[in-house]
């Protein structure tokens, strides 16, 4: 079992700090350069898909999230309203859907901009209590992968259907292990919006968007304003937790008068789906560093190359091929201190995926031999053809470190 708050230590990716506060960690160096990579992935496997980034305040007037619902329904798990007058309240979200919701009621919308599709990697927080926050898989500054998918209730099987194929993309390209399906919906003795109708309705849709695959139902597990389809992940240990939710929203379209012109210039209202590929920064990163055990795919590892050169003599080659790897857009890195087989066992350590080293032979040659972090090593080869292997490996996001 690895600890991604022991690894997160060792390997410099995030840190916690009391002046910082609980549950409000720092994504250094490392990490950062691992989450942008996943980021900008996220962000333009989406925008293939056809949907619109926006950014939004993470926090808004008291009077926006009474409209949402969230202080009727949801104020045990948010932040107490901040004051600044009698009449001017505010709140830190706890979600961003009534911002995207502001979104769509922008101007007014057409049955031919349907489905209408919104995201933003934001910002929300929520007040976990002290007891069970840790490292990056409790925290209370969350920022999430989120979309909210405007459609016409007739649009809302294939756009669930088309968000399931986005999100079986994105998690065979992270690395993360599948587990199923879970349909959350609601249970005795919690508080939800909507009439029941409304909840047959949006049941029905989901049960029909999973078609033939394997689900559980999990009663009292959904959100307080509508079902969901939960996402499940295996961790290494084998245990199975939540990465990624479906949910679908009959109630905020009506709190916030959300309508379109329909084909014979009516007015309708329409569904609101929220979503998300890849859940929240933080939980990903605590599931991504367990299950790789730190030694993430080529792609997002926040060092892919370091290159070594033997000895003095090589440094001025080497410097030039870890130029040539940046230029290529890797993130590379020269190391001079130290034995050369020191410097081979930190930069397998530390979870770089390929060492280049540059010996007399290799430099009179214009080449490089190259060193996998898992011990193996390949062929010295002329250095075009190593920084192409390499760059060949991060564009493919392949999980493997060889062609």
């Amino acid at each position: 079992m690895h600890d991604h708050r022991r690894l997160g230590r060792e390997l410099e990716l995030f840190h916690a700090d009391p002046l910082s506060g609980a549950g409000l960690p720092v994504w250094l160096p490392a990490g950062a350069a691992a989450r942008h990579a996943v980021e900008e992935y996220v962000r333009e496997l989406e925008r293939r898909a056809g949907y619109q980034h926006v950014y939004s305040p993470p926090l808004g007037k008291r009077e926006l999230f009474e409209l949402s619902g969230h202080l009727g329904y949801f104020a045990d798990d948010m932040f107490p309203v901040l004051r600044l007058s009698a009449d001017d309240e505010f709140v830190l979200r706890p979600a961003l859907c009534p911002h995207h919701a502001l979104v769509y009621r922008a101007r007014g919308r057409s049955y031919r901009e349907l489905p209408l599709r919104i995201a933003e990697l934001g910002g929300m927080y929520r007040p976990e209590r002290s007891g069970v926050l840790g490292g990056l898989s409790r925290v209370r500054a969350i920022s999430l992968n989120d979309a909210h998918n405007f459609c016409a209730p007739e649009q809302v099987g294939a756009e669930v259907a088309e968000v399931l194929e986005l999100t079986r993309a994105a998690h065979a390209a992270l690395g993360v292990r599948p587990a199923g399906f879970r349909l959350s919906l609601r249970g005795p003795g919690e508080k939800y919006v909507g009439d029941d109708e409304e909840w047959q309705r949006a049941e029905e849709l989901l049960r029909a968007a999973l078609g033939g695959l394997p689900y559980v139902e999990a009663p009292g597990e959904a959100a307080f304003y509508g079902p969901k389809i939960d996402i499940q992940v295996r961790d290494a240990a084998g245990r199975e937790s939540t990465l990624a939710t479906i949910q679908l929203d009959f109630d905020k379209p009506a709190r916030f008068d959300l309508s379109y012109t329909d084909g014979r210039g009516r007015r309708a209202r329409p569904v609101m789906v929220h979503r998300s590929l890849v859940g929240s920064m933080e939980r990903l990163f605590a599931y991504l560093i367990e299950v790789h055990a730190g030694a993430f795919p080529a792609w997002y590892a926040p060092v892919q190359v370091r290159v070594l050169p033997v000895g003095p003599a090589q440094v001025a080659a080497a410097e030039a091929f870890r130029r040539d790897c940046v230029l290529a857009g890797l993130r590379a890195e020269l190391v001079v201190d130290g034995s050369l087989g020191a410097r081979i066992r930190d930069a397998a350590q530390r979870r770089v995926p390929y060492a280049a080293v540059l010996g007399a032979r290799e430099v009179a040659a214009g080449q490089v031999a190259l060193r996998l972090r898992d011990g193996r090593g390949v062929d010295p080869m002329a250095a075009g053809d190593a920084l192409g292997l390499i760059a060949g490996v991060v564009a493919d996001r392949s999980a493997e470190l060889l062609p």
